[in-house]
C-alpha cells in the first residue's frame, strides 16, 4: 500500500499473538499510516450498551445475569458498528475472533458487506523470552513509579499464554489453510516490526 489517501478498497486485518507480543503498539502504527478502524469487542460492547441500541440492550441485559455475550450478539453489535462511515477505508480486529467459530462468523459477517479479511499477521514469538520481556518492564515501570499491570508478573503471564494458546492459537492453522496468515517476528525492534507489517501490507 503505497498511500493512504488514494482510493483503495477497505483493507481488513487480524493481528495474532499471545499477550505481550505487541499488538497494541503496532495496530496504532497501523491506524495512524493507513487510516484503519480498530474495532475492540469489549469497547464496542460498552458503547452499544451506553447507547441504547437493539443489541447494546441485549447485551447489557445478558450482562446483568453474569453471562456471557454469545457470538451472534457480538457479530451483531461488530454489524452495526462496520455499517458506520468511519470504517470504509478498512478496519483491524481486536478481541475477535478468538475461536473458530467466530472466525467463520467474521468471514460471513465481511461478505454481507461485499469485503473479504485481508491478512491475519501473526507476531512470532518465544514463550521465554517474551515472560523475561514483560517481567522487565514491569519491574523497570515499578522503579521509575509508574504504574505496573497486576498480571505483569511470570506466574500471571503464563495462565494467560495458556489460555491463548487453548482457544485462539487454533485461528493460526485457520488462516494458514486459507492462504491468509502473515508471520513476523514479534521481539524484534517497534521499527522493525513495523518495516515487515508494511512490507505485508503491499499487496493489499
Amino acid at each position: 500500500m503505497k498511500d493512504a489517501n488514494v482510493s483503495r478498497h477497505p483493507v481488513n486485518l487480524i493481528l495474532l499473538g499471545p499477550p505481550g507480543a505487541g499488538k497494541g503498539t503496532q495496530a496504532k502504527l497501523l491506524m495512524d499510516r493507513f487510516s484503519l478502524v480498530q474495532l475492540s469487542t469489549g469497547d464496542m460492547l460498552r458503547a452499544a450498551v451506553a447507547a441504547g441500541t437493539p443489541a447494546g440492550l441485549e447485551a447489557k441485559a445478558v450482562m446483568e445475569r453474569g453471562d456471557l455475550v454469545s457470538d451472534a450478539l457480538v457479530v451483531a453489535i461488530l454489524r452495526d458498528r462496520m455499517a458506520e462511515p468511519d470504517c470504509a477505508g478498512g478496519v483491524i480486529f481486536d478481541g475477535f475472533p478468538r475461536t473458530l467459530p467466530q472466525a467463520d462468523a467474521l468471514e460471513k459477517l465481511l461478505a454481507e458487506f461485499g469485503q473479504a479479511l485481508d491478512a491475519a499477521i501473526e507476531l512470532e514469538v518465544e514463550d521465554e523470552v517474551l515472560v523475561k520481556r514483560i517481567v522487565g518492564r514491569a519491574e523497570e515501570a515499578k522503579a521509575a513509579g509508574q504504574p505496573v499491570r497486576s498480571d505483569d508478573n511470570a506466574e500471571s503471564l503464563k495462565v494467560r499464554l495458556m489460555e491463548y494458546y487453548k482457544k485462539t492459537s487454533p485461528l493460526i492453522g485457520y488462516y494458514y489453510a486459507k492462504n491468509k496468515l502473515r508471520k513476523v517476528d514479534g521481539l524484534a525492534e517497534i521499527g522493525r516490526v513495523k518495516s515487515e507489517i508494511d512490507a505485508l501490507m503491499e499487496p493489499a
